[in-house]
C-alpha cells in the first residue's frame, strides 16, 4: 500500500474526526517532564540534542512564576540495580543512568526547582503512575495540565495521555518537548495532537500565561 504525503494525512485525520481542539482550562499548571542532564550530556547514552527545547523550558518556567501557575518538576530515579524499575528497566538498558546518586539524573543549573515547588520522582514513563501527581493537582483545583520536556515519545507523551485520563486538559508544547530523532519527534506530536493532547507554541502559552 503506497503511503501518503502529510497534507493527505492531515486531510484524512481530520475527515475522521480527529484533532479537535480542547483548550486551555482556567486554572493550569506547569508539569516539566525529566528536563534532566541525562538528555543534555552529550557522553551520555540518553543525550538527545534537546538544548534549544532546554532554552524554551526556560522561558516558560519564568513565565509560569510571574503568572503564580504552580508548576511541577519529574525525574526519574531507581534504587541501584533497578529493583524498582520493573521490566521498564530492564527493557531500556540506558535507565542505568538514574540509579541514586548518578550525575545525570541531576536538573540542569538554568531550571531548578524552588524550595516551595513540587518534585515528582519516578520510575516509569508518566509522571501520574505511582506518584501523588493527580491528587496533588486536583487539591489545587487545576484542571488543565501543560506539559513539556524529555522524551516526546517516552514519558511526555505518557504523562499527556495520563493526564486526559485522569481529567485534565492536557496541552502539550511543541517547542519545550524534545527527542533524539526528528521523524520521532514529528510523529508522537502529530499523533498527540489528533488523539490526546492540543500541541501548541510556546508563544502561545506564553500569551496564555500573561493572559491569567
Amino acid at each position: 500500500m503506497a503511503g501518503r504525503d502529510a497534507g493527505d494525512l492531515d486531510d484524512d485525520y481530520g475527515k475522521a474526526g480527529f484533532g479537535n481542539r480542547l483548550g486551555f482550562g482556567r486554572r493550569p499548571a506547569l508539569v516539566i517532564v525529566d528536563v534532566v542532564m541525562a538528555y543534555l550530556d552529550p557522553a551520555s547514552p540518553l543525550y538527545a540534542g534537546v538544548e534549544d527545547e532546554l532554552t524554551s523550558n526556560e522561558r516558560l518556567l519564568a513565565a509560569a512564576r510571574q503568572a503564580h501557575v504552580p508548576v511541577v518538576f519529574t525525574n526519574v530515579e531507581y534504587t541501584p540495580g533497578g529493583i524498582d524499575g520493573g521490566h521498564f528497566y530492564r527493557k531500556v538498558e540506558a535507565l542505568r543512568v538514574f540509579d541514586r546518586g548518578g550525575p545525570l539524573g541531576a536538573f540542569p543549573p538554568s531550571l531548578q526547582p524552588l524550595d516551595n515547588e513540587v518534585v515528582i520522582t519516578k520510575q516509569y514513563p508518566s509522571a501520574f503512575f505511582g506518584t501523588s501527581l493527580a491528587s496533588s493537582l486536583t487539591a489545587w483545583g487545576r484542571d488543565c495540565v501543560i506539559v513539556t520536556g524529555y522524551t516526546t515519545s517516552g514519558c511526555v507523551r505518557a504523562t499527556a495521555l495520563d493526564a486526559l485520563q485522569y481529567g485534565f486538559l492536557p496541552v502539550v508544547v511543541r517547542d519545550a518537548c524534545g527527542d533524539r530523532d526528528t521523524r520521532v519527534q514529528e510523529a508522537n506530536l502529530f499523533d498527540l495532537g489528533a488523539k490526546y493532547a492540543d500541541v501548541v507554541r510556546e508563544q502561545e502559552v506564553l500569551d496564555y500565561f500573561r493572559s491569567l
